[in-house]
């Protein structure tokens, strides 16, 4: 007789359920059958809930990957095949590959790094070059697949030569303005020649000879190096995949330093940790240290860069705002076609001239439902030339006239509606005035309220100036309880048409106010002003420390800058004859310094230019916060080469931070406690 086991099982779950409900009853005989079948499935349910990773199941899996074999051999001579297989001791991912799999000598077309199970695959497919040492370095992306733990940094490498390169090289890529970590930029090596210089197409014609990629702190190793030969090093932002130099938009490093690789035997101390704030002990390692390993290079991008027209934005009809990808010395040029001549628009631009807001004074032309114009600027071709072109340009704002009179209709309306209710309540109430009827100028002052001395307040108004009497303006200082006049000067902005300048002698500890009438301020769309009022406390002297800097460099064109903890300049000084840069009025606080040597005395920070060998001006920065108390007075001498660039920038304002390091989870010791 044959035994069906899946029509047994299944009304030995049907009885069993019934029976734990009490809708049903077992017989002895049928009871022991089911007991059986309970007990085997109970014995399959609890193997199936031990498994490997589970609170009550076992330890978690700990151990990282292994490499158990590979084909090629890792560091394999006289390796001539395309196709590449590392096999694991378990199951394998690899994070981020794209990011972090680096593949040298750098490969026209990109290699095939993945992984499969427990191997790792990998297939180039430019052709082998003779004598050459190939690695593949994986950084830290190489993870078991089930609990992700890491194994570490790892490279496999192969020789198509009789021998193998195993040097390496490493160092720091920095942002030569302001010394950031740059993470993700390339960093390759020319071999250069014996008895010979490295020409300087070479970077524009010619792909790295080895290469490799910065982390999270900057940092880059590049392997498989050759001991007997010479070097330089380049940093890239390789925006087209080519390895060279090849556009304006390419960030770029450059060290004029020619090394030869040396290594030797050091020692590290390295700490076994209990937890994240107790270690068990210290252990000295003994490794091969390889040199140079604090290469510096400062990455620049070049003046002058591609400009083209990014985009416009018309919010409202009276203004519109035309933005470019780069500056540019001349304004551009307006024709009109919905209109006649250039519009007499008022331009604000920016301090650099990429953006730029035109205000259209005109109603008829602003309140037109399409504004229609030739737009003549110039913009980067295709050799890299500043050439002027014109396109035809059709704005309609967001917000068209037609949108803002319904809105004002919808909100007279509700007005109107909330005035009669109140006239209701209020027989004898006076009539109010429709407050949606008429916009106000305004304006805004910064600082205001508590200010330094030295400090000069800076008035911005709602849209641009067209009419201001003086006469009806008043600056005045608080007398015991009297308001006083005071000379004043109200300088207008040379670049933007709504900012003002007040200038005035500030006395410490006093208060003043500015007074603007009602009225007498016509803005360009002609709205006018309701009155206005600015109050100034000028602070005591007794509210501010000092902080006075001594630069020790042998140039003297030197500019020191005072940093917030958002890294932003808050004020510039040249040092004087005796290095010295004082800055007084400081609320105190923590800043920050950094200077930089001004080569051309323009009074800016100047970036470099690879064809003509110009480096970009030096950078340092103090390595650290400087606290300043009220009524103190810091004085501190800086070695601006006295540590090196990559450990100048503090780490509070480094925007740029280093990657996590992946560890091992520690979860069965946690579990354990």
């Amino acid at each position: 007789m044959k035994v069906n086991n899946k029509y047994h099982i299944f009304r030995f779950m049907e009885n069993l359920k019934g029976y734990l409900l009490g809708t049903k009853t077992m017989s002895f005989r049928s009871s022991s059958l089911y007991f059986s079948l309970f007990t085997f499935s109970l014995f399959i349910l609890m193997g199936a809930c031990a498994s490997i990773g589970s609170p009550d199941g076992g330890p978690y899996d700990e151990t990282p990957p292994r490499v158990v074999r590979s084909n090629p051999d890792n560091k394999a001579t006289d390796a001539n095949q395309k196709k590449m297989r590392i096999d694991f001791d378990e199951y394998i991912k690899l994070e981020n590959a794209s990011e972090k799999v680096v593949v040298s000598p750098p490969q026209a077309e990109a290699p095939n790094v993945r992984a499969s199970g427990k191997h790792v695959l990998i297939e180039l497919f430019d052709s082998l070059r003779p004598n050459t040492t190939y690695t593949v370095d994986f950084s830290d992306a190489i993870v078991d697949n089930n609990e992700g733990n890491p194994m570490g940094n790892y490279t496999y490498s192969f020789s198509t030569g009789r021998a193998i390169d195993t040097m390496e090289v490493s160092g720091y890529v920095l942002n030569a303005a302001d010394l950031e970590p740059i993470k993700g930029i390339l960093v390759g090596l020319y071999e250069i020649p014996a008895d010979s210089v490295l020409p300087d197409s070479t970077f524009r014609t010619r792909p790295f000879d080895r290469v490799s990629r910065t982390n999270g702190s900057g940092r880059f190793v590049i392997k498989g190096v050759a001991s007997d030969r010479r070097y330089r090093a380049f940093a890239l932002k390789d925006m087209d995949g080519n390895f060279t130099f090849s556009q304006k938009s390419e960030q770029v490093g450059i060290d004029t330093f020619v090394f030869e690789t040396t290594c030797g035997p050091d020692i590290r101390l390295d700490t076994i940790w209990h937890d994240e704030t107790h270690y068990d002990s210290i252990h000295p390692v003994h490794y091969t240290h390889f040199y140079p390993d604090e290469i510096v290079l400062r990455a620049y991008l070049e003046a002058g860069q591609e400009r083209h027209l990014l985009k416009t934005q018309r919010d409202v009809p009276e203004k519109f705002t035309v933005f470019f990808t780069a500056p540019s010395d001349s304004l551009p040029r307006i024709n009109g076609i919905s209109f006649k001549g250039d519009g007499n628009f008022i331009l604000e631009p920016s301090e650099k001239a990429d953006t730029i807001t035109y205000w259209i004074p005109d109603t008829m032309i602003a309140y037109a439902d399409t504004l229609e114009f030739e737009y003549r600027y110039q913009e980067t071709d295709t050799l890299n030339q500043l050439v002027w072109r014109t396109d035809t340009l059709q704005l309609v704002p967001k917000n068209t006239r037609a949108k803002q009179l319904k809105e004002l209709a919808k909100k007279t309306e509700e007005w109107e509606k909330a005035q009669k209710k109140k006239l209701k309540k209020n027989p004898g109430m006076a009539p109010e005035e429709n407050p949606h009827l008429k916009v106000f100028l305004d304006a805004e002052c910064r600082p205001q309220g508590g200010i330094a001395p030295n400090q000069t307040p800076i008035i911005t108004f709602t849209e641009p100036i067209d009419q201001l009497d003086s006469t009806t303006l008043h600056f005045q200082l608080k007398v015991d309880s009297l308001w006083y006049d005071e000379p004043y000067e109200l300088v207008a902005s040379p670049t933007n048409p709504r900012q003002f300048r007040l200038l005035a002698d500030w006395e410490a500890g006093s208060q003043y106010q500015f007074l603007i009438d009602s009225a007498t301020v016509r803005g360009l769309m002609g709205h006018t002003n309701k009155p206005i009022k600015m109050e100034f406390r000028v602070r005591k002297d007794d509210e501010f420390g000092a902080l006075f800097v001594h630069v020790l460099l042998p140039d003297t064109n030197v500019i020191v800058q005072l940093l917030n903890n958002s890294d932003k300049p808050i004020t510039s000084l040249h040092i004087d004859e005796k290095a010295n840069a004082d800055f007084f009025y400081l609320k105190p606080g923590a800043y920050y310094l950094r200077c930089f040597i001004d080569s051309n005395h323009d009074g800016l920070w100047t970036t470099g230019h690879y064809d003509s060998g110009m480096p970009p001006e030096e950078m340092f920065y103090f390595p650290q916060a400087l606290n300043v108390k009220a009524l103190w007075e810091v004085k501190q001498d800086w070695d601006v080469r006295g540590i090196p660039l990559m450990r100048q920038k503090p780490d509070k304002i480094t925007k740029q931070k280093p990657d996590k390091k992946k560890q091992v989870k520690q979860r069965n010791q946690e579990r354990g406690r």
